[in-house]
Parts: structure tokens; sequence; C-alpha cells
């Protein structure tokens, strides 16, 4: 059984943030990869550090990365690479080991990569967990 619980990212929707979290096992983050969205969500006061810093002080154990929009990034490696590597730095300094995350590009308006894989990002070749 999964059960789907909906946490929305709006700072006025943060109590139920923290509800939903504080049950999950698993998180999805959205992270979006338009020009100023990525770079407002990963700075000190973002949400995106917010909702990190929350899902591990609640114990979630594993996320997945859902880059988004990359349909307005032009489906551009170079910043589907930038994002990661700032996401891993920051996610690391809170307690995850980034390379246990999967980062995915998407593109929630088009749909790529989200039920069928995308031809948009031929460069992209999935993700699979370093084994020691």
């Amino acid at each position: 059984n999964v059960t789907v619980i909906d946490a929305p990212g709006h700072r006025d929707f943060i109590k139920n943030m923290i509800t939903g979290t504080s049950q999950a096992d698993c998180a999805i983050f959205i992270i979006a990869a338009g020009t100023g969205e990525f770079e407002a969500g990963i700075s000190k006061d973002g949400q995106t550090r917010e909702h990190v810093l929350l899902a591990f002080t609640l114990g979630v154990k594993q996320f997945i990365v859902a880059i988004n929009k990359m349909d307005t990034a032009k489906w551009s490696e170079a910043r589907y690479k930038e994002i990661i590597k700032e996401t891993s730095n920051f996610i690391k300094k809170v307690g995850y080991n980034p390379k246990e995350v999967p980062f995915v590009p998407i593109s929630g308006f088009n749909g790529d990569n989200m039920l069928e894989e995308t031809t948009n990002a031929s460069w992209y070749k999935g993700w699979e967990k370093e084994v020691k």
C-alpha cells in the first residue's frame, strides 16, 4: 500500500506540510529549473531549504528530487547539473547522502518524464543507486 499525501509548498500551508511530512516514509521534492526560481528556493530563507530541513527533522529517510520546468530551461543539461550540484551540497550538509537521492528532469506542463520517458533529454540516462 502506498498513501500519497500532497503537502503544499506555499508558506501559508506550512502546518499542513508538517502534518503530511510527519507521516511520510519518502518524499518527492519538486524544484523549479526556471532562472531565479531555483535560486530563490535554495537561498538562505528559501522554501526548498526549509522543506528539506523539515523532512530530515521529521524523520523522512529517502526522497526523490524532480527538477520541474525543464521545458523553460530548454532542457539544458548544464542547468540540470547546476541544480543537482547546488542541491546535493545543501542536502549533504543537512545529513542526507546525495548519492542515494535520484534527480529526475521533468516538465509538469508537458508531462515529460513523468509517466513516460521524454525525448527532450537524450542526455538523461536515468538513475542508479551507487552500491558500496
